[in-house]
């Protein structure tokens, strides 16, 4: 057991290597390095348990801790770095090769940890890596939001810590659930810190900023790994905190509003991701193994469909350098293969029979129904509905298959990675729904007690996507996305911290200023006097100056000719002495 090899610290080396040689051989290694950590990941046996003394201490810090829930999602995120690394092996940019495999590995970090300093070092290690995957595109927006982001991450981060630093200190250093202990302040500080990773309101608004704005390939990463990597936290942390079936419930529908309103391609699939996460953490808050396994299921799922999304409507921005909805059309017919692409994932996170989505949502909407949560599930299927109106309608007919009425031109060809790496997740999505069991099988905590493809099932999904349609055929002059900014909940402190930090500002620079007058005038003075100190003998105050006359105050010169002889006459008297 001790021969495993940890495959975060493979996807780690793995993009230390693509940044450091050249070009062609670097493309080899992002698409075919992965597939090393996606191996060592299948190789681990549950069970497996190892550890590291901490530079002498005696603490040992248990660097890879396997068990289901941890394997089932290092599974998907190695899978995902295989997908992700081919999709984005084209790329020339060193630093982004670097941050996007070491995001990957971090987020491996994380999910094998199995106390709380690993998984803090993995998890701010995480945040940074993730920052480069924004700050790579060089616009003034992306530096923007990846100051913001930044600034969200290490509040996150910081209460993570904090409660941490209080579970060690009082002698629990294992990661440990929480959701039946006191809800004291480490409680608190740990719940709100993987909170803000979760983007769970209102500390959501970092998500939808930071995404739409990070390279192409950088954001099929991000839509990726932080998010999931919160759940995998909440569920390891939180399973069975009670109130988090609210806030879940929440998310889905905000996340689906938003949506439906939002022009910006990317923007639109990062509020999916808050609906989507929303499902886990409602699941999470229900607590029992069939809601579990359905938010460790969707979590599986969603990387699968969110990531294909992503890299189809980069794919888009690559060949048009477009990114707002109302500026495209007919381009099923330009992008036939991304077309495909795109409605493998629009039916998947819709929860369309035979795709991932379907299998893996309604396990969760399923358990809140059996344990007798009957708001959570209607509010779950509300929100279903709402992401099949804003993506697979909405972007799906003003995207691909509206007439050619706007004078789209492909300005770049695709390279032909990104074609694989969108072939091989719509492949994937499409495996998982057709065969479940692929998935079941490794669920953490028992193989479901559900059977997705009953004729009851089915037929009602079907009749609750039909119904969708209705509406949005009816309104279609309505429906397409307007140009307006959709003010989110980061206004309500964005504006009055903005208001203080100006205000603030501007009194330090008014000090400042002042300040610094007075300096430049004492300086000024002081080196007037120092310049010649015999001066201020003629200073009165309160008088005028009399005009300086440095005869007034010239040295006789029988002064140093006394001082010479006497010196001098010494010295022969000594030299006498001391014969």
């Amino acid at each position: 057991m001790s021969n495993l090899l940890h495959p975060g610290l493979i996807l780690i080396a793995v993009g230390v290597i693509a940044m450091l040689v050249p070009k062609m051989l670097r493309k080899f290694v992002l698409a075919v390095g992965p597939f090393f950590a996606l191996f060592a990941t299948l190789s681990m046996p549950v069970g497996a348990d190892l550890s590291i003394e901490f530079l002498g201490t005696g603490y040992h810090l248990g660097y890879m801790f396997v068990d289901k829930l941890s394997y089932v999602f290092c599974m998907i995120f190695a899978l995902m770095a295989c997908i992700g690394g081919i999709y984005s092996c084209h790329n020339e940019n060193r630093m982004e090769a670097l941050c996007s495999m070491s995001y990957a590995g971090c987020a491996l970090g994380v999910t094998l940890a199995k106390d709380w300093l690993t998984l803090i070092f993995f998890w701010e290690a995480l945040a940074v890596t993730s920052l480069f995957l924004i700050w790579c595109r060089n616009t003034p927006q992306s530096r923007r939001a990846g100051l913001r982001y930044l600034l969200v991450h290490m509040l996150g981060g910081n209460l993570l810590l904090l409660g941490i630093f209080l579970k060690v200190g009082s002698g629990d250093s294992l990661i440990a659930n929480l959701s039946k202990a006191p809800h004291d302040l480490a409680f608190w500080a740990i719940l709100i810190g993987v909170a803000v990773n979760a983007a769970i309101p209102p500390v959501n608004a970092w998500l939808v900023d930071a995404y739409p704005e990070g390279t192409i390939t950088g954001s099929v990463f991000l839509s990726s790994f932080t998010t999931k990597v919160a759940v995998y936290a909440l569920i390891r942390i939180f399973a069975g905190t009670d109130f988090l079936m609210g806030f879940g419930c929440f998310m889905a529908l905000y996340g689906a509003a938003y949506a439906i309103m939002e022009n910006d391609m990317r923007r639109l699939l990062g509020y999916h991701i808050i609906s989507q996460v929303g499902f886990m953490v409602a699941g999470v808050g229900v607590g029992t193994a069939m809601a579990l396994n359905g938010a460790a299921a969707h979590a599986f799922s969603h990387i699968l469909y969110k990531s294909l999304l992503f890299m189809c409507a980069g794919a888009i921005i690559y060949a048009t350098g477009i990114r707002k909805i109302n500026q495209l059309s007919g381009m099923a017919k330009k992008m036939p293969f991304v077309a495909v692409c795109f409605f493998v994932a629009a039916f998947s996170i819709s929860g369309v029979p035979f795709f991932n989505g379907f299998i893996s949502k309604t396990i969760t909407i399923a358990a809140a129904s059996a344990a007798g949560y009957d708001w959570v599930y209607t509010l779950l299927e509300l929100a279903s509905i709402g992401t099949f109106l804003s993506i697979t309608l909405k972007m799906g007919y003003f995207i691909f298959l509206r007439d050619a009425d706007k004078n789209v031109e492909i300005k770049n060809p695709l390279p032909k990675n990104m074609y694989i790496g969108m072939g091989f997740g719509a492949a994937l999505c499409f495996l998982y729904g057709v065969y479940p069991d692929l998935l079941y099988r490794y669920l953490p905590f028992g193989y479901p007690d559900y059977q997705p493809f009953t004729a009851a099932h089915m037929l009602s999904y079907v009749e609750i996507l039909v119904v969708t349609m209705v509406p949005f055929m009816m309104f279609l002059p309505r429906m397409e996305p307007h140009t307006a900014l959709s003010l989110d909940t980061d206004w309500f402190y964005r504006k009055p911290i903005d208001f203080v930090i100006v205000r603030v500002s501007m009194l330090l620079c008014a000090i400042s200023g002042g300040l610094g007058s007075a300096w430049g005038v004492l300086y000024e003075k002081f080196m007037d006097l120092t310049s010649n100190p015999m001066d201020f003998l003629d200073a009165k105050p309160f008088r005028k100056r009399t005009h300086y006359n440095p005869e007034n105050y010239r040295t006789s010169i029988a002064d140093p000719m006394m001082i010479t002889l006497t010196v001098l006459v010494s010295s022969i008297a000594y030299f006498i002495a001391t014969l």
